[in-house]
C-alpha cells in the first residue's frame, strides 16, 4: 500500500502512464466531459472534493509544463482564477467554448466535485529532466 501522494488506484495509475505533451483536465462537476480521454471521477459530493485540494494533489506529482483555462473564470470564479494564477505565471486563457474543444485531445479527465463556476484547467504534462 502507497504511504503517501494519491492514493486513488485509477488515478495514481493513470498518472503513472502520462508522457511529454499529454493533456489533464481538472474539472468541475459540471463540466462536459468528452469522448475519448480516460476518466477518473473523484465527485462525491457537491464541493467535495474541491478542486483546489484535487488541483494541489496532482501538482504534487506532475510535471506541468502550462496550463490552459477559460477566460470567464476572471469575472465568474475569483477565488479559482486567483489559485490558476499563483500556480501557472503564464496560463494561457481561451473562451469556456475552445477550452471544451481542447479537452476531447486530453488523455486524462479528473473531475472533481467543485461546485464553482469555471473551475477547470487543462494541464500540458512536461519532463522531470
Amino acid at each position: 500500500m502507497k504511504r503517501a501522494g494519491i492514493l486513488n488506484r485509477h488515478l495514481s495509475g493513470a498518472l503513472a502512464e502520462l508522457g511529454h505533451g499529454d493533456g489533464v483536465l481538472v474539472c468541475d462537476a459540471g463540466m462536459p466531459i468528452p469522448a475519448g480521454p480516460r476518466v477518473v471521477d473523484l465527485a462525491f459530493r457537491a464541493g467535495v472534493p474541491s478542486f483546489a485540494e484535487v488541483l494541489d494533489g496532482l501538482l504534487a506529482e506532475l510535471v506541468v509544463e502550462g496550463a490552459t483555462a477559460a477566460r470567464e473564470i476572471r469575472e465568474a470564479n475569483p477565488a479559482a482564477a486567483a489559485l490558476l494564477d499563483g500556480e501557472f505565471p503564464e496560463l494561457r486563457l481561451v473562451t469556456h467554448e475552445r477550452l471544451k474543444e481542447l479537452s476531447a485531445g486530453a488523455r486524462l479527465v479528473v473531475r472533481t466535485g467543485e461546485a464553482r463556476p469555471y473551475a477547470n484547467v487543462l494541464l500540458r504534462c512536461g519532463v522531470f529532466f
